[in-house]
């Protein structure tokens, strides 16, 4: 199917379409049993999944909040006979701990659920948990429309990077405005002394004007 020569990332998204490639007809959405709720990072992860909930709390354990109200599973099946991509797109599964490598020509759940720190409106990002009998076996993100997959760890990393970069440019952008607040205030000293300094100076010919040394004419 692929007669190009493809990057290893290029490897690995094209193993997550042959994943999706196997999808079973009669895919069906999830029940939701909290919708629109988001369920923030610190949540455990279970050994057994069977519930949203339990795909929440599998991705919040590795540090990704999720939005229940998206979650959605399809059915899929592992190839049986895999080629670079897939070998390749295992390895990102990898990052989570686990392997599909046990499960070739299994069918198996695949949940996806939307992961709101990821997405900006132009792209958005899903997490993905593959399911083999209430176990999970592989996770992954997956970016839309792009098609591009990342492991966990690797995901975790540039989110903390992008944190750690925005809060570089606040602390930035509070130091700018401090210093011109200070220039501001200085400007308006300046202006002050200016101010009292021509009210002594007329003052001062006034004073003189009465005693009769600076001309009045």
């Amino acid at each position: 199917m692929f007669l190009f020569t493809m990057t290893k990332p290029g490897l690995r998204q094209a193993g997550a379409l042959a994943l999706c490639a196997v999808c079973l007809t009669g895919a069906i959405a999830a029940a939701v049993h909290f919708s629109g709720e988001t369920v923030t990072t610190g949540a455990a992860a279970e050994s057994g999944i069977e519930t949203t909930q339990d795909i929440a709390e599998f991705f919040t354990g590795h540090g990704f909040e999720v939005d229940l109200a998206s979650a959605a599973v399809d059915k899929v099946k592992i190839p049986k006979k895999w080629d670079d991509s897939f070998t390749a797109f295992d390895q990102v599964v990898g990052e989570s701990g686990m392997s599909l490598a046990d499960y070739k020509g299994k069918t198996v759940e695949k949940w996806t659920v939307l992961c709101p720190a990821l997405s900006d409106g132009e792209t958005d990002c899903y997490c993905v948990l593959l399911v083999y009998k209430t176990q999970a076996i592989g996770a992954y993100l997956l970016e839309k429309p792009s098609g591009e997959v990342s492991g966990l760890i690797s995901a975790a990393q540039t989110m903390a990077e992008n944190e750690a970069a925005g809060t570089e440019v606040s602390a930035a952008a509070n130091e700018e405005s401090t210093e011109v607040s200070a220039d501001t205030s200085g400007d308006a000293q300046e202006t002050a002394a200016d101010a009292g300094q021509s009210e002594t100076d007329t003052e001062v010919s006034a004073d003189l004007a009465d005693a009769g040394i600076w001309p009045t004419d």
